[in-house]
């Protein structure tokens, strides 16, 4: 089997690309030591993210275990996850 993502911490609510990953492509991986799989929504180029779960507006964005920003509109399982889609929220002098 071809490594297409990567899930890099157990509480992550996304996944990496290792690959360009074409629309419509259902991604199967382990995620927290189970069997799972998404199907694509979005074309996602090499090094971005996919959502592994339903994202509502305001919700954290996790990778590495850890909080990187929050989605600024509803995200679908298998979406690409962005710029588009998310506001940074680490390295800014306005947030504490």
């Amino acid at each position: 089997m071809v490594l297409e993502a990567l899930v890099l911490h157990p509480k992550d609510n996304v996944a990496t690309a290792v690959r360009l990953l074409e629309k419509g492509k259902r991604i199967s991986f382990k995620d927290r030591g189970n069997d799972t799989d998404v199907l694509l929504v979005q074309t996602i180029p090499f090094g971005h993210k996919f959502a592994l779960t339903d994202i509502e507006p305001g919700e954290k964005i996790i990778k590495y275990g850890e909080v990187i920003g929050q989605a600024t509109k509803s995200i679908e399982k298998g979406e690409h996850v962005h710029v588009h889609n998310v506001e940074g929220l680490r390295g800014r002098g306005d947030r504490q």
